[in-house]
């Protein structure tokens, strides 16, 4: 606690005396007070913070608050912030200064509650009782965040805007949650069924947060995943770094102008973000080659669509993401690579990915050329629709600038406005034979 500067000491020495003087004339009552209630709370908060990930606590801090008077409530939280998980030293002062930060919210939230609402509340009572438990656990959570705020800036020197601004909002969703489920939780202590019954309505919000959980885990390694292939990719093949991400922006912004969300959104982020995978099984001196390829090298460069393919085949989050890795290249005149597939036949997916494709080379500086300004590449995707692009997909692009705007990689001009796409200005051609529309014949140009 000593090598935390006086300021931070001297913080959490008052809010353990705080804690401390409310919980006194819980103490000086004795039998008045109702110890089973207490000591029960406390006893499954202990079992709560035991437990990895367990989400009980703060429903159970509620329905302690809703059904004991202030000091009682407090006492609820001690024990099991005492006994609870610290992964972070010094453990004693953090377990302590957890202790005191919990209990004084408890306490609050009873306070406030109490002045609204009977402490003996019965199912008929259950409506009025509703917005002052609202009220108590949103006082809860604003009295959590206004202490720990006090701490960043005593213990770590922040200001205060960015102590207590930026936590905030997160802070009040939460007992907007849990608030209800400890009102009924109090319901039940007080029915027929007893508390046994008031612990069970528990069972199901732990198990909701627990796949909640789970599936935010398992996005995440997911997204790790795809961070993972795409920044192998970007060392290889230094022309086209940052592409795939924008890449995947840019087929968002297709996809919600076409009606695509939930999953599938999420599959075509990922389709547009690994389409270019496959460049790892390229001889990476074709990939940084400055002059232009030769047929054979070319023809070794245009496999990348069927090496991402088989990378990703066994990656089964990806799903619908592994028909776009695969015919990106595809056009719609059968011109394009590696099966040479017409309309149609070209999956939604590597439409929607072509157009991204092609729209972000044309719009990043490489080493070999300049960015071209938005409006150009619009034109020049809109003059290949029909032969090369889904003009669909074409459209909706042209659209999704119009309401959200795009920040090239570079800029061709400090003076060019970033999203300016009212202007039509024509090209002479749309683009090399045997390359996507707004590329060369340079391996940074097959993006």
């Amino acid at each position: 606690m000593w090598a935390l500067p006086a300021a931070a000491r001297a913080y959490i020495a008052c809010a353990v005396l705080a804690a401390a003087v409310c919980a006194l004339p819980a103490v000086r009552a004795g039998a008045a007070v109702p110890w089973g209630p207490v000591l029960l709370l406390a006893g499954v908060c202990v079992v709560c913070e035991r437990l990895p990930r367990c989400p009980l606590t703060l429903p159970v801090l509620l329905a302690g608050a809703f059904l004991l008077p202030p000091g009682a409530a407090g006492l609820v939280a001690v024990p099991g912030a005492l006994a609870g998980r610290v992964a972070q030293r010094p453990a004693w002062l953090r377990r302590l200064w957890h202790a005191a930060q919990s209990s004084l919210a408890a306490n609050a939230a009873s306070y406030v509650y109490g002045r609204g609402a009977p402490r003996v509340v019965t199912a008929p009572d259950f409506p009025h009782a509703l917005v002052p438990a609202l009220v108590a656990a949103l006082v809860l959570a604003l009295v959590v965040t206004a202490l720990d705020g006090g701490v960043l800036v005593t213990a770590e020197g922040r200001s205060p805007r960015t102590a207590w601004r930026g936590p905030l909002p997160a802070a009040l969703v939460p007992p907007l949650a849990h608030g209800p489920t400890g009102l009924m939780t109090a319901v039940l202590w007080h029915s027929p069924y007893g508390p046994p019954a008031a612990l069970l309505v528990l069972l199901p919000m732990a198990v909701s947060s627990w796949v909640q959980g789970r599936c935010r885990r398992e996005r995440a390694a997911h997204q790790a995943t795809v961070r993972a292939l795409v920044q192998a990719v970007d060392l290889k093949d230094r022309y086209t770094r940052g592409h795939s991400e924008r890449v995947g922006r840019a087929s968002v912004l297709i996809a919600r102008e076409l009606g695509i969300s939930g999953d599938r959104l999420e599959a075509l982020r990922f389709a547009g973000t690994l389409h270019d995978v496959g460049k790892l099984g390229v001889p990476t001196r074709l990939l940084r080659k400055d002059g232009p390829l030769t047929p054979e090298e070319r023809r070794v460069i245009e496999l990348h669509p069927e090496y991402g393919h088989e990378m990703v085949r066994g990656i089964g989050f990806l799903d619908e993401a592994r028909a776009a890795i695969l015919h990106h290249h595809e056009r719609l005149d059968g011109t394009g690579y590696p099966y040479g597939l017409k309309g149609c036949q070209i999956p939604e997916f590597a439409r929607v990915v072509s157009v991204a494709d092609a729209f972000d080379a044309m719009t990043s500086t490489r080493s070999y050329s300049r960015a071209r300004p938005v409006p150009v590449a619009l034109d020049e995707l809109h003059r290949c629709s029909g032969t090369h692009f889904d003009p669909a997909m074409v459209a909706a692009l042209a659209r999704a600038l119009d309401r959200h705007g795009w920040h090239p990689a570079f800029a061709p001009d400090p003076q060019e406005p970033a999203v300016p796409v009212s202007r039509n200005v024509p090209l002479d051609h749309c683009s090399a034979p045997g390359a996507p529309a707004g590329t060369d014949a340079r391996p940074g140009g097959r993006a």
